[in-house]
């Protein structure tokens, strides 16, 4: 986990962890902000995290009573553990639709300058780090996510950090350390 703090820290994303989110064949670690007024609201009025695939319809195919409350949660990025620099490209793939994605490489991985150029024009990110070392940044993530467009399947990944994070507060405030 902590190898993932450096990481997130490396790129300047300020927000909680939340980690082992595995979806589409893939397993990442998620930076999240919680929307404390969404929060607080949706509290007030029993909007629990919505976790049913299904309730999330395009807009055409919506029933009148399908109703999913505004999103309580900000995904600011996506890291994708990876062991090498030709693997980041499949890893970040899909993911960089829904926010920006960087891969975390073991630590003095090699530079390999066209692996590099090459993530680079797709805008995925290259940290190297470990567990104890601040994290290297080699190439800075872009956020691509508005040219794809905002998806449901993205708006109920939002619901699953925004339970995931609950928990974790809650696993929190029962034990504090």
């Amino acid at each position: 986990m902590q190898r993932f703090e450096h990481a997130a820290r490396a790129v300047g994303w300020n927000g909680d962890l939340v980690p082992d989110v595995d979806v589409l064949g893939a397993r990442f670690t998620a930076v999240a902000r919680l929307r404390p007024e969404v929060h607080r609201w949706r509290t007030d009025h029993g909007w629990v995290p919505e976790l049913d695939p299904h309730r999330f319809r395009p807009s055409a195919d919506a029933h009148p009573h399908d109703q999913v409350p505004v999103a309580a949660v900000d995904l600011v990025g996506i890291l994708v553990p990876v062991s090498r620099a030709r693997h980041a490209l499949r890893a970040c793939g899909t993911l960089m639709t829904l926010a920006p994605c960087t891969v975390v490489l073991p630590p003095n991985y090699p530079y390999r300058a066209w692996s590099m150029l090459e993530l680079d024009y797709y805008g995925i990110g290259v940290v190297s780090g470990g567990q104890d070392d601040p994290a290297d940044l080699v190439v800075r993530p872009e956020d691509r996510s508005a040219e794809f467009g905002s998806s449901t399947f993205g708006r109920w990944l939002l619901e699953v950090l925004y339970s995931r994070l609950l928990e974790h507060d809650r696993e929190r405030t029962e034990n504090p350390t």
